[in-house]
């Protein structure tokens, strides 16, 4: 019924820019006084280089790290960064500097199509670990092991990558790379049957008879669920409604140890079935064919692999990184890591790199995950506690640019609602408010001048690296249990229809100027968002079913949504809806569809959400025509992530973090359709021509031919109609004038190049 992992919905390399810097090292004269207080959200405590799974977490462990990666203020690569390249923006130039020096060889076969890329990676001989351990190969040769460990479980997606020898390094066999498990999941030995039980099928029914306990306590088995506590009074009885199959089962007198065994047994080694109970066919599609595929391996006879042929260390300052063929995004992976001391998070006495000793036991990362809580690295700034929600940090004296501005730094969490008035009254020096026309109306005020920058308060606004949405799962809003038919699409092209209408006011009354609509699911900060003046370029559900025009010329917004209520009505027919002409409302529901549907939009319990606008105002509409739809605004938003990420959610609203570069395969693929793959496919789009595309597009490096792939890739998307683009909004970090030094602020700060980019020139006054 659910999944209990909650996956936050963050971008790896929204950080990327942290530690890039813009000049070289220089003495600075510290302030030991005062410290700069940052206002943040609520933090997770995994502030590991390798585990952190929200962008907060992820900033309190890039405080501690460099990486490997330089970039500028519009995302691009620096290539050669030791020695520095000197790139303008807006009328100035800007010299960037960095730890090492990329170059990427790409090697072609005798027909032209790449066969393989070389990335060489040279680094700086004199950056130091904050233990005072030197920074050498050896710690990014450990980086990538763990990383590519297969008990590996963070949130870098580098095993994605078609690094040469990796798939057999990560099965210790030979023929891995060349053996499919396709005959052994078509018709599994006994011993395979057995693992699948083991394996998937005992695992989740015991998590999910323990999530039906926690429902039972908290009374939300009834209101979230709508089961009938006088009939299922107990636990087990909740759960054998949600998973039993027997007809005739019956779990009086027997204690709840029994009834999960009894189910276990019902099921045997049967994981298709418990995945079609859980909501989601194809959740355990990939854990099936990792299963099988090991188990083929076990007795093809190939040869133990010691380590990844395709990661070399070429000297104390060099490694080798080679892939098969040419993935535009590879580069960000493998290039983007933030470089961890193997002095620290591993075992130097279990490295030895001549003899396929990498720091830590393959297949245990125990001793990279001790050190979780407690981060350390080469940046600007060495982590000292975290103690009643804040965290502390001091200067890294050691720190290759020079040692940081301000010795100390503290991240103190804060919550939106009291994150200007924190600033205004001297509680924190920055921090980054949700914009809205209150919001800056809030910030004006503090301000003599009543702007958004004076006296008192410093306001930068800058295009977020993401954008607002509105999702529909394509599994649970379809037509006779088929996602990609006609009719499916159709349901939910009505659905989209009428979002889409209602976008404008409601963001309009929320953000004000600080953000714009989107007609494409794609940040409008990224080189592949198409343009209002590109060939094909379509405002987003503004087609009725018959193909023509929804909105006329001159039309009121009244009329607009008259008009967009007729094509809505127009989309729930030919789904397969009857309609009554005399009440003008829809009666029936066509087979594996329903007259009402939820809609979870996490605004804590009170609306505060730029998207509860539009949910409010369709359900009002819809209501017209007999199509209900349940707005959910739970006051706990892990109800919202849990069903994501158990696939049975219907429909909800969120918002995507997004990378440098577009590529699509984490998000849209049909391999990563939860839990499989990056499990961040909450859609449940599986469209072969969709795939092709991905994949085509990760194997080029010419830009036109990415964009005009890409703008194919979004088309298939609005056609299969799983999610609504909503806005772009604009970011906005406050500063105290008063305290902060603003002279001493990064210039030009951009999407990419962000306040803390260099953050160990930032003095306070």
């Amino acid at each position: 019924m659910r999944r209990k992992t909650v996956k936050r919905l963050i971008a790896v390399l929204s950080i990327l820019a942290l530690l890039a810097t813009v000049t070289a090292c220089a003495k600075l004269t510290q302030n030991t006084q005062t410290p700069l207080v940052v206002g943040y959200s609520e933090f997770s405590e995994k502030f590991s280089p390798f585990f952190a799974n929200t962008a907060y977490d992820q900033d309190v462990a890039s405080m501690t790290q460099v990486s490997l990666m330089t970039t500028d203020r519009v995302g691009g690569i620096i290539y050669n960064a030791i020695e520095g390249e000197t790139v303008p923006y807006n009328g100035t130039d800007y010299t960037y500097t960095g730890i090492s020096n990329i170059k990427v060889d790409i090697k072609k076969d005798a027909a032209g199509e790449p066969e393989s890329t070389v990335y060489t990676i040279d680094i700086r001989d004199d950056v130091k670990f904050s233990n005072g351990e030197k920074l050498t190969a050896d710690d990014i040769i450990f980086c990538y092991y763990v990383l590519c460990d297969p008990s590996y479980t963070g949130s870098s997606t580098i095993y994605s990558t078609p690094i040469v020898g990796l798939k057999n390094y990560h099965y210790n066999s030979s023929l891995a790379e060349e053996t499919t498990p396709d005959k052994e999941l078509a018709n599994p030995s006994e011993a395979t049957k057995a693992e699948f039980k083991k394996q998937l099928v005992e695992p989740l029914l015991t998590s999910e008879f323990d999530w039906v306990k926690g429902i039972y306590k908290d009374g939300t088995i009834a209101t979230d669920w709508g089961v009938d506590t006088k009939a299922y009074p107990e636990p087990k009885d909740g759960f054998y409604l949600f998973y039993g199959t027997a007809e005739n089962y019956s779990t009086k007198g027997k204690d709840d140890k029994t009834v999960l065994a009894d189910v276990i047994a019902e099921y045997g080694s049967d994981y298709k079935a418990l995945a079609a109970a859980y909501g989601d066919p194809a959740y355990f599609d990939a854990q099936a064919a990792d299963i099988a595929l090991k188990q083929v391996l076990a007795t093809a006879g190939g040869e133990k692999v010691a380590n990844i042929e395709g990661i070399k260390k070429i000297s104390a300052t060099q490694v080798q990184v080679t892939t098969k063929g040419y993935d535009a995004s590879a580069i960000y992976t493998i290039c983007g890591i933030q470089v961890a001391p193997l002095s620290y998070y591993g075992d130097k006495a279990a490295y030895d790199y001549a003899n396929n000793k990498f720091g830590f036991t393959r297949g245990d990362l125990k001793i990279v995950e001790e050190k979780t809580t407690k981060p350390l690295g080469a940046g600007p700034y060495k982590f000292i506690k975290f103690e009643n929600k804040v965290v502390y940090f001091e200067s890294n004296d050691d720190y290759y640019k020079g040692t940081p501005k301000t010795k100390y730094i503290q991240f103190k969490e804060t919550a939106d609602a009291d994150k200007i008035s924190g600033v205004g009254t001297g509680t924190i020096d920055v921090t980054d408010p949700s914009g809205s026309k209150d919001a800056f109306k809030e910030i004006a005020d503090y301000n003599s001048n009543k702007k958004l920058t004076g006296d008192k308060l410093t306001t930068s606004l800058v295009d977020n690296l993401g954008y607002g949405y509105i999702g529909i799962n394509a599994d649970t809003v379809s037509v006779g249990g088929n996602s990609s038919s006609t009719a499916s699409k159709d349901l939910r092209k009505a659905f989209a229809t009428m979002f889409a209408a209602y976008r404008a006011s409601a963001i309009e009354s929320y953000y004000g100027e600080a953000a714009s609509i989107i007609n494409y699911p794609i940040s409008s900060t990224s080189w592949a968002a198409p343009q209002k003046s590109d060939d094909g370029y379509q405002v987003a559900y503004s087609k009725a079913v018959d193909g023509s025009d929804i909105y006329k010329a001159n039309m009121t917004d009244e009329q607009k949504m008259a008009a967009a209520l007729e094509a809505a009505k127009g989309y729930f027919k030919a789904a397969g809806y009857t309609f009554d002409e005399a009440s003008g409302k829809f009666t029936k529901a066509p087979a594996g569809a329903k007259l009402a549907y939820e809609i979870i939009i996490p605004g804590n319990g009170t609306g505060d959400h730029p998207n509860f606008a539009i949910l409010t105002n369709v359900k009002k509409a819809l209501s017209t025509i007999g199509i209900t739809l349940n707005i959910n605004d739970p006051t706990d938003t892990n109800i919202l992530w849990d069903k994501l990420d158990a696939g049975t959610q219907e429909m909800w609203t969120a918002a995507w973090g997004a990378t440098i570069d577009p590529d699509m395969y984490q998000i849209y693929h049909s391999s990563n359709i939860v839990p499989n793959g990056t499990g961040d496919n909450h859609y449940h789009i599986k469209d072969a021509a969709l795939d092709k595309a991905i994949m085509d597009a990760r194997k080029s490096d010419d830009r036109a031919y990415r964009k005009q792939t890409y703008k194919a890739c979004l088309d298939i998307i609005l056609d299969w109609a799983v999610e609504i683009p909503i806005y772009q909004r604009q970011n906005c970090i406050l500063f105290s004038t008063e305290r902060v030094k603003m002279s001493t602020v990064t210039p030009d700060i951009t999407t990419y190049w962000g306040w803390m980019s260099e953050i160990e020139k930032i003095d306070m006054n």
